[in-house]
């Protein structure tokens, strides 16, 4: 079994949705004040590119803690997981 699965967006409550696309908006150093909306600005364009497919949810079972990330980050992160198990630090 795998440690992480892709969570649709669709199956979470809109409130989990959009905290967890606000902490994405943080963590990446968004200026709010760019959309002339702010927060709400953001979270309203994360979700057109979840649709798009540019972005993508992500779970971990392990540490049972849920993310938000750019198809780059999703593929560099797959591959540092894969460096870390093969030197065994994982």
């Amino acid at each position: 079994m795998s440690r992480f699965i892709e969570v649709p967006a669709r199956m979470l409550p809109p409130e989990a949705l959009n905290a967890l696309l606000e902490t994405f908006v943080t963590r990446q150093g968004y200026d709010t004040t760019d959309t002339g909306t702010g927060m709400d600005g953001w979270v309203v364009e994360l979700k057109q590119q979840l649709e798009r497919h540019e972005l993508i949810i992500a779970h971990d079972l392990e540490l049972e803690m849920t993310e938000v990330m750019t198809l780059a980050q999703w593929r560099a992160f797959g591959r540092d997981l894969a460096d870390d198990e093969e030197e065994g630090d994982y």
